[in-house]
């Protein structure tokens, strides 16, 4: 009797085992498959296959020609802005030979814009025309163009044009052809004297204006 009753009892225990055992296996395997249906249905409503976002999204195309149309603008505007650096300036007109007073080591003299002083040659004749020419221009140079004062220059005499060589109109003072050392350095003196015929143009500094 008592093994009869111990393997009834036993029986029923494993009984019971199983059918917890098949209640467990049936109550995980539905909690695990809520959180896959889950899962799924956010990755498929997350999916930009269709609907309103996906057709007001740009095209790569369209939003590259933006970017350019707006840069285009943008560097016209930029560039139409841009103020002239040459606002206000005056530059003399092509062939004008500007005269200026420059400080020298004999003083204020006459001198081109450049810094090359001038002369007159004691052969000239007053209102006449250059003499020095063929082998003696090769050395003094006659000052040519159209002659027009530094603009805080004020020159005492007065400047003119004569016919030169070669129908060349070379600048006067006071009627008296200028000529430049050929070869000299800015602001050097040492034709002065020459021959006893080559003379720079004596200045004072009341001649510009400030000083």
């Amino acid at each position: 009797m008592r093994k009869s009753g111990w393997t009834v009892a036993t029986g029923l225990s494993s009984l019971v085992l199983l059918l917890t055992a098949c209640g467990g296996s049936s109550s995980s395997t539905s909690t695990t498959g809520a959180p896959s249906a889950t899962v799924t249905q956010g990755t498929a409503s997350s999916s930009p296959s269709s609907g309103p976002a996906a057709s007001s999204t740009s095209s790569p195309k369209s939003t590259a020609k933006a970017k350019a149309t707006s840069a285009s603008s943008s560097a016209k505007q930029t560039a139409e802005a841009q103020p002239s650096g040459n606002a206000g300036v005056t530059f003399p007109a092509i062939g004008t030979t500007v005269i200026i007073v420059q400080h020298s080591n004999l003083g204020w003299v006459m001198a081109t814009a450049n810094g090359l002083v001038v002369y007159t040659y004691g052969k000239d004749s007053k209102g006449g025309r250059p003499t020095c020419t063929g082998s003696c221009a090769s050395v003094w140079a006659p000052v040519t163009g159209v002659p027009k004062a530094g603009p805080a220059d004020n020159f005492p005499g007065t400047f003119n044009v004569v016919t030169g060589a070669g129908g060349k109109k070379v600048i006067t003072y006071n009627g008296y052809p200028l000529y430049t050392f050929v070869g000299a350095p800015p602001l050097s003196t040492k034709g002065n004297g020459l021959g006893g015929v080559w003379h720079v143009i004596i200045l004072s500094a009341s001649d510009i204006s400030g000083v």
